[in-house]
């Protein structure tokens, strides 16, 4: 399988292990790195081709993810304090 661009651990490598340990043991924290990850696989296949649509719908799905990435920055951020 190919590589899909805009994972969190990408997308906050600073924070990679961190996020990895959390998506294992925090369920919170684990529910929302796979929403993330479900809709950014459902990006690349729109965008690869694989899964045609509209600009519409691709449009909205990269508003959630970057909801998503925030809440995930604010998630790190307070595990940071």
């Amino acid at each position: 399988m190919m590589r899909v661009p805009h994972a969190p651990t990408d997308e906050f490598s600073t924070d990679a292990s961190t996020i990895e340990q959390l998506s294992k043991t925090d369920h919170q924290f684990g529910k929302l790195a796979a929403s993330y990850a479900e809709i950014n696989e459902e990006i690349y296949r729109i965008e690869s081709e694989e899964e045609p649509t509209t600009d519409e719908v691709l449009e909205t799905l990269k508003k959630r993810r970057l909801l998503l990435k925030d809440e995930i920055a604010r998630f790190l951020k307070s595990c940071k304090q």
